[in-house]
């Protein structure tokens, strides 16, 4: 397959970092990476299911998924597969068998800038993936491609080896060297508004944030 360009992956990163942001919603973790863009305009077409892990990414040719098949061969439990297809929605990038054999190797979730096909396998299924929309018409398989280097989804750059948190309101990404930072301002955030929500409930809130009132 000499039209794809195999990279080795990044280095793993501790499973209990991971594991840790597996409570956390991406709203509080976008607010904390400064509201940059992010991965927008792809929606959730799983059932449910928590997508958290580390970006396997994924360069391919508008319409052809070549590279996602080697990509399989390679990725490893817990990534994710971050799929570069700039936007395309022509062609769908994955379908039921892709999704089978990812599953399969411990693949944590598909991310994808483009299509997916057999949508109401993954509309049962609690395996995460995210995409732009869903086509019956099949990819090309011819190249070229590649594995393991910066990638850009709407405008937004995922490096090999990021950290990858998905739910219903969409992704986020972020490089694993800010994650233990990150984790302790969003559980600071979290908890902040979890007391706002209280003093809702208790009549004790005036319209401004963390503003209690003595009444």
């Amino acid at each position: 397959m000499a039209n794809v360009s195999l990279n080795p992956s990044a280095p793993a990163v501790d499973p209990a970092l991971i594991a840790a942001f597996r409570d956390a919603t991406t709203p509080s973790i976008s607010d904390n990476l400064d509201r940059l863009p992010g991965l927008v305009g792809l929606r959730p077409f799983h059932r449910s299911g928590k997508l958290v892990g580390t970006a396997f990414t994924v360069q391919v040719r508008s319409g052809d998924n070549l590279a996602i098949h080697q990509a399989l061969n390679e990725v490893r439990p817990g990534d994710v597969l971050i799929v570069a297809g700039g936007g395309d929605t022509s062609r769908a990038l994955v379908g039921d068998i892709m999704k089978a054999i990812a599953e399969s190797r411990g693949c944590a979730g598909f991310v994808i800038d483009g299509a997916i096909r057999d949508s109401g396998v993954f509309a049962s299924s609690d395996f995460p993936c995210y995409a732009r929309a869903a086509i019956h018409r099949g990819p090309y398989k011819q190249g070229p491609g590649a594995t393991n280097i910066p990638v850009s989804i709407g405008g937004w750059t995922v490096n090999p080896g990021d950290v990858v948190v998905g739910d219903e309101d969409g992704v986020v990404t972020f490089p694993a060297s800010i994650a233990p930072s990150l984790l302790e301002a969003v559980r600071t955030q979290e908890q902040r508004e979890a007391e706002v929500i209280q003093m809702i409930h208790a009549g004790r809130y005036d319209g401004r944030y963390g503003k209690v009132t003595t009444g």
